[in-house]
């Protein structure tokens, strides 16, 4: 399995910014199949998507609540994914897991269950 470890993380105000990152390792060297998705978990809540990528042609898909301020990126060559936050509200508030599919679909997952590798999350907190 791949080791994922995000990164990022904090206690910020309403309006301002931060940068995730996933840092991967440990898997095979092509991950030219693979997607990278972003999901958050607050407290009492579903777990429940965020952004995804895929690796090869870089085509990402968000939800409506994070399209226009979140934008999602990757670094082949460093093995990275990132998580751009902007105006940030304090529904963001979550845990943020960084997760990896292995095998390619056309259409980019928006399950949890449909990813095979998960990181233990940074925990993103919004004040307001």
């Amino acid at each position: 399995q791949v080791q994922l470890v995000e990164s990022g993380g904090g206690l910020v105000q309403a309006g301002d910014s931060l940068r995730l990152s996933c840092a991967a390792s440990g898997g095979p060297v092509s991950t030219y199949s693979y997607t990278m998705g972003w999901f958050r978990q607050a407290p009492g809540k579903e777990r429940e998507f965020v952004a995804g990528i895929t690796w090869n042609g870089g085509r990402t898909i968000y939800d409506d609540s994070v399209k226009g301020r979140f934008t999602i990126s990757r670094d082949n060559t460093k093995n990275m994914v990132y998580l751009q936050m902007s105006s940030l509200k304090p529904e963001d508030t979550a845990v943020y897991y960084c997760a990896l599919r292995r095998n390619f679909l056309v259409l980019i997952p928006m399950m949890s269950n449909e990813y095979d590798d998960w990181g233990q999350g940074t925990q993103v907190t919004v004040s307001s």
